[in-house]
């Protein structure tokens, strides 16, 4: 790395905050409130305000807009004291007029007696535990599906999970039908209305809704949810498959009827409105609150055409991960309905976890576009990119003063990388740099670039010269079919930027112990929500299984 540029000149006053009393009132009061955490995403996940929305510092330019929309939104930043003040005034040169840092971070939240929550996705998997405690969800247990499976019983099995996580591995004989199409297309599965159904995920939380999510619709098939999912099934000892893929029909005619009239009673109960073209004009043109869109059917159905600048989310994920997808409290959405089940069975979800919700059925004649989710990039600095493309970036590597440094996924680096690049999590990078790059050059690297792009135009504004961009990151790497590696031994800050969930594992040893630490995690979620500011969770569009015996 070549000598230092002097430094930025950095805002000298600091940034508006609160105190973690001001803040729990603020939670309270109604109004709209993005809370953001901007550590990594794996330091966020070892402790984080329930609901805080992931938001790295590293990442800002990338996911701000996605996660909140309207400029003028008030937004507290969560971080030890620098960390918060550098995030708020990366804020303010992105355009956000109204941000506030927590005094004391989440050291000073818990001195006033908040609490801090391990894991990731926290609210929506406690709902999945508030759900089942509360309403009865019937479940059956791995080993007992198992008897039945052997047996030859006659049942259906549902994996609720995205497609993507189907083929990844899945139940032999399930059927893949992600959360928001279980009530549309369960009519192509399932045979009769005495057959039973089994909904599966990988774990506890999309098993229980898509579970529930048939009771609420008045299926009256007998329903249960895999209790502990896939984790369940492989510690007792049984195996999945992996690569199935499928393509199960659309309803039609007088099954697409019904799966309408079920759809509208949950929607009903949950008070979920359908608003025509005028409202959706009204509620896009208002400055003071903040709209998110979605369209929550199949990825590929998206592809084919959507609403110019809605955002895709499958809907068994929206109701999941919604701190993923919608980051500002009290914020309106409204989901795109083009069949009368899928908008209206996740709205009536998501209603009841607090949101405001709306859908919208499209015109035959609405314009579309076609392609993937429609993505805006921020500009926080002035200068230009500064990218390198693979040719030169493989001739600089021979000269063996050029440092390749990963800084999107050490999971995925684990799976592939560049050979050469070592990994480290964005907020360790610049300490990395200060001990180890003097003299040489730097090139980033992420998945697409965009990332690397980001945080080497971030270092330049710290007065670091000489680091670069891999113009098309990973991908395209890969794609000219240059040298790549595998393996953990080049990660170098373990798993400080992403959450290694139970399902990364080395060892059966490590396996088993990570899924049970997480199950009973998961289990204990939903007590602890008692007490916690700004919830409004209501099952008023539920069945309860407790008052009506349903046959398993």
């Amino acid at each position: 790395m070549a000598d230092r540029l002097p430094p930025p000149s950095f805002p000298s006053e600091r940034a508006a905050s609160l105190t973690a009393d001001e803040l729990r009132r603020t939670l309270d009061d109604g109004g709209e409130l993005a809370l953001l955490d901007v550590r990594d995403h794996g330091v966020y996940a070892r402790g984080h305000l329930l609901l805080a929305s992931s938001a790295p510092f590293w990442r800002l330019e990338l996911d701000i807009h996605a996660l909140v929309p309207r400029p003028a939104t008030r937004i507290v930043v969560l971080a030890d004291d620098a960390l918060a003040e550098q995030a708020a005034h990366k804020l303010g040169r992105l355009g956000y007029s109204d941000v506030r840092v927590l005094e004391g971070g989440n050291a000073a939240w818990t001195a006033a007696g908040g609490h801090l929550f391990s894991g990731t996705n926290v609210l929506g998997k406690a709902f999945g535990e508030i759900i089942e405690h509360d309403l009865g969800t019937p479940y059956i247990d791995a080993a007992e599906l198992k008897r039945r499976l052997d047996r030859q019983d006659k049942l259906v099995v549902i994996d609720s999970r995205t497609t993507e996580e189907f083929q990844a591995f899945s139940l032999d004989g399930a059927h893949s039908l992600p959360g928001a199409e279980i009530v549309y297309r369960i009519s192509q599965v399932v045979p009769d209305d005495q057959t039973p159904i089994i909904v599966n995920c990988a774990g506890r939380t999309r098993s229980i809704v898509g579970a529930q999510t048939l009771i609420n619709a008045g299926i009256p098939n007998p329903v249960l949810s895999l209790k502990d999912g896939t984790m369940a099934w492989l510690m007792n000892g049984d195996t999945l498959r992996h690569g199935a893929r499928q393509a199960i029909a659309a309803p039609r005619g007088q099954a697409l009827a019904l799966a309408q009239a079920r759809a509208a009673r949950v929607a009903e109960r949950a008070g979920v409105r359908a608003i025509d073209a005028t409202t959706l004009a009204r509620l896009e043109a208002r400055q003071d609150r903040s709209l998110f869109r979605f369209d929550i059917r199949h990825r590929t159905e998206y592809l084919a055409g959507h609403l110019p600048g809605w955002r895709w989310a499958p809907g068994g994920q929206l109701v999941q991960a919604s701190d993923e997808y919608i980051g500002v409290r009290n914020a309106e959405v409204v989901l795109a309905d083009w069949d009368g089940v899928r908008a209206q069975t996740t709205a009536a979800w998501l209603a009841q976890l607090g949101w405001t919700v709306y859908t919208y059925a499209p015109g035959q004649l609405a314009q579309l576009e076609t392609g993937p989710e429609p993505r805006t990039l921020g500009n926080a600095y002035r200068s230009a990119t500064p990218w390198v493309s693979p040719d030169q970036a493989r001739q600089w590597q021979a000269d063996h003063e050029t440092l390749l440094i990963d800084i999107e996924d050490s999971i995925a680096h684990a799976r592939q990388h560049v050979a050469g690049a070592r990994f480290v999590a964005p907020s360790r990078l610049r300490a990395y740099l200060d001990a180890h790059a003097s003299g040489r050059r730097v090139i980033l690297v992420s998945a697409d670039g965009i990332l690397a792009a980001s945080a080497a135009r971030e270092l330049g504004w710290q007065g670091l010269d000489d680091i670069h961009a891999l113009q098309g990151g990973t991908a395209q790497w890969v794609a000219l079919d240059l040298p790549t590696a595998a393996g953990k031994s080049d990660i170098l800050t373990g798993d400080d930027d992403t959450w290694h969930g139970p399902y990364v594992f080395d060892t059966l040893e490590q396996r088993n112990a990570k899924f049970n630490d997480y199950l009973q995690w998961e289990v204990e979620l939903a007590p602890r929500l008692a007490q916690e500011p700004g919830l409004a969770i209501s099952l008023k569009a539920s069945v309860s299984s407790r008052a009506t015996a349903r046959p398993a």
